[in-house]
């Protein structure tokens, strides 16, 4: 009977493992369709930058309350893995609790401390799920946020309530491991009891040896395989931030959020017609393939990891401006939807056997609309709310560019303004003369 339950198990483990690094290389290819970005300066800086994000969790900590539940769940997720890697190695070699004999009398206080954190994360999974679905928190309901309408709803509850049924799983197959140790029963390495689950035991008095070893297994089998299923859900599902948020913040930019990127190529021609610099006659004039981005392609790979690493918080859609006051921009929205093209993106390459066939389809238009891009003040707040330095700005910058200088879509008004600049030096239409006329009614 072990040998078939090894067998199972590795198989099961394997399976998991080659899903993943399937789902892995599909999201990677996507990403590096991205234009090339240098993001490797000031090395220091940069780790610095990922351990306060990422690993200290220093932004989600402006909310302290949300911030310290957040950090139970992470805590737990990160250090119940410990005990997951035991459980996998009991799976592979047939043996129970294999560092019970290693770790001696540690060991309960060892497992102790995991039914703490598993415990945590149960409690606070529930607090999530009722602010999400009881007390409503505004920027989480689909009601007033149409992004989060479907799959995103739904993914949200899933995956509070999958590890619900998770640290349930462990609290219980614990308990049961108890009861079958005080009985005695073979395989079952004595331990002494664990800090939460002995608490438990009376649950299964009166059970029988066999149905306590048969729970103790369905529970065991429960855990693993929802462990290995919640790492692959993961690669599908927002949480995929769980992993991407330590290279995202690695590789967020360094310089300050107001400075916005230039194209060189249209600064330079800018710098000769106002005399700041003199055309080399030898020099090709360059090409332009596309001004802006229309698709996910025209982007850079770190606005693509940006999309990937979006947790769908809406922090930065509850501090937009525009959204505040009704207009169609949710910054959030621009990340899902660059997500969601780059999830059709890749089943295309998957399908066409890693090389992307066009399907008439573009970011801008089929996902963005034109009255999104255009009602950002450019304000930066989004930017600065997000927990993992996520920038939709340069986004929606992209897009808008390529609106504006590609398909010369811009409104009047901006048309009226542009000519103005560059008549004028300034967005009204007067005389560069007249300028500093309004001071001579100061006193």
């Amino acid at each position: 009977m072990e040998i078939i339950q090894q067998i199972a198990f590795v198989a099961a483990f394997g399976i998991t493992a080659w899903l993943i690094a399937q789902r892995v290389n599909i999201i990677k290819k996507t990403i590096q369709l991205g234009r090339a970005e240098d993001r490797t300066d000031r090395p220091a800086e940069r780790l610095g930058t990922m351990l306060r994000i990422a690993f200290g969790q220093k932004k989600m900590f402006d909310r302290p309350v949300v911030g310290i539940m957040h950090f139970i769940i992470y805590a737990g997720f990160l250090l119940i893995n410990v005990e997951v890697l035991e459980i996998i190695l009991d799976g592979i070699t047939g043996q129970h609790r294999l560092f019970a004999p290693l770790l001696g009398n540690f060991y309960p206080y060892l497992i102790g401390f995991f039914e703490f954190l598993a415990v945590g994360v149960w409690l606070v999974c529930v607090v999530f799920l009722l602010r999400r679905n009881v007390t409503k928190v505004e920027r989480l309901q689909p009601s007033r946020h149409r992004e989060m309408n479907g799959w995103p709803e739904l993914d949200a509850n899933l995956i509070l309530v999958f590890e619900i049924v998770l640290m349930t799983a462990i609290l219980t197959m614990n308990a049961a491991d108890l009861v079958l140790q005080d009985m005695g029963s073979a395989h079952y390495t004595p331990t002494g009891d664990f800090a939460f689950s002995q608490w438990l035991k009376p649950f299964f008095a009166g059970w029988s040896e066999g149905d306590l070893i048969a729970y103790e297994r369905v529970a065991w089998w429960l855990h693993i395989l929802g462990i290995f299923g919640f790492a692959l859900y993961v690669t599908y599902s927002k949480h995929l931030h769980i992993g991407l948020a330590f290279p995202n913040t690695y590789f967020a930019r360094l310089i300050p959020k107001g400075e916005m990127h230039n194209m060189p190529e249209i600064t330079k021609e800018v710098k000769i017609m106002l005399g700041m610099e003199q055309p080399d006659p030898n020099e090709q004039p360059a090409e332009i393939g596309r001004f802006g981005a229309k698709d996910v392609m025209d982007l850079s790979w770190k606005n693509l990891m940006d999309a990937y690493s979006c947790t769908e918080c809406g922090r930065c859609t509850s501090a937009c401006p525009a959204n505040i006051t009704g207009k169609q921009l949710s910054p959030r929205k621009i990340m899902m939807d660059t997500r969601d093209r780059l999830e059709e993106v890749g089943h295309n390459l998957k399908v066409n056997g890693g090389n992307f066939v066009d399907d008439g389809k573009s970011l801008l238009g089929d996902y963005i609309s034109d009255e999104e891009i255009l009602a950002c003040t450019t304000c930066n707040a989004c930017v600065q709310e997000c927990p993992i330095l996520i920038n939709p700005l340069d986004i929606i910058l992209q897009l808008r560019r390529y609106e504006v200088m590609d398909e010369a879509k811009a409104p009047g008004s901006w048309n009226a303004m542009f000519g103005n600049l560059e008549t004028s030096q300034a967005p009204w239409k007067f005389s560069p003369a007249d300028r500093f006329n309004w001071v001579d009614g100061v006193k």
